[in-house]
C-alpha cells in the first residue's frame, strides 16, 4: 500500500466527509483488524487502502469490507467500482482475483498535481 500528500488526516477526513458511510473498519475485541476507504465520484465507486491485520488475513475480513463497500454503493446507485494497485503488487493482484475482481491490462494511469495544496514535483517520489 501506498500513502501520500492526500492521506494526511484532513485530507482522510474531508474524504470521509464527502462519502459518508462508506468507509469501513472492521473490529475484534475493540481492536482494528481491517479498514477500507470507499467513495464515489458520482459516477464511479472507488477502493482505496484496503489493510487487514497479518493475523486475520485468509479469514474473510477483507473480502467481507469489500462486499459491504459494493452493497453501500449500490445503495446510492454507483453499480461499478475502480481501484488502484501497483503493477508490482502480485499478492494484491491475486487477492482481488480470488474475490471476483477483474484486472484490467488495457488501461494506465496518467496522473498531474493541480496548483493547489501540496504539490508532490518538488519530490522525487509521492
Amino acid at each position: 500500500m501506498g500513502l501520500g500528500e492526500s492521506d494526511t488526516r484532513d485530507a482522510i477526513r474531508l474524504y470521509l466527509r464527502r462519502n459518508p458511510g462508506l468507509s469501513l473498519v472492521a473490529t475484534c475485541k475493540r481492536r482494528v483488524i481491517g479498514a477500507v476507504l470507499c467513495g464515489h465520484d458520482g459516477r464511479r465507486g472507488y477502493l482505496h487502502h484496503l489493510a487487514v491485520d497479518k493475523k486475520w488475513r485468509r479469514k474473510g475480513v477483507g473480502g467481507r469490507l469489500v462486499s459491504e463497500c459494493l452493497d453501500r454503493l449500490a445503495g446510492e446507485r454507483i453499480f461499478k467500482c475502480n481501484l488502484f494497485l501497483f503493477s508490482s503488487n502480485q499478492p494484491g493482484r491475486a487477492f482481488w482475483q480470488r474475490v471476483g475482481w477483474s484486472v484490467r491490462d488495457d488501461l494506465l494511469l496518467a496522473q498531474k498535481a493541480t496548483t493547489g495544496g501540496n504539490s508532490c514535483a518538488s519530490r522525487k517520489s509521492c
